[in-house]
């Protein structure tokens, strides 16, 4: 298993990591990209930059950072947490030549909500 370090310089925010990811890659397969973060998030979707403020601030809306969360009460971050588990923590795209067979605008992104922080990223090849 192989891994990225990534750093967030945000509360919220996303990063495009598809090509740190490819450049693990040789040859033929399926990656498993995983965070170990519960407060930090693997999605597939497109990178454009209006489209991933849209997604931070959509999230902000269907969870609000200012709300009375129980969990605010010890580390004042349980937003994190909620809006972490609704995307998930990992993928699994298949890879052909050291490439990741991706769709025409799909790419691996890395969602912060509790940064800045550094953070591990770890890719395994099957």
């Amino acid at each position: 298993m192989k891994s990225i370090e990534v750093k967030t310089r945000h509360r919220a925010e996303i990063l495009d990591i598809t090509a740190d990811v490819e450049k693990l890659l040789e040859g033929e397969g399926v990656a498993i990209v995983f965070t170990p973060h519960t407060t930090a998030s693997i999605i597939l979707n497109e990178a454009e930059s209006r489209l991933l403020e849209d997604i931070v601030s959509t999230l902000e809306k269907i969870v609000p950072r200012n709300y009375s969360y129980k969990h605010n009460e010890i580390d004042d971050n349980a937003d994190a947490h909620i809006k972490a588990s609704l995307l998930g923590n990992s993928v699994i795209v298949p890879f052909k030549d050291g490439k990741l067979q991706l769709g025409t605008w799909q790419r691996v992104l890395f969602v912060e909500f509790d940064g800045p922080r550094t953070r591990r990223v770890y890719v395994k090849v099957l």
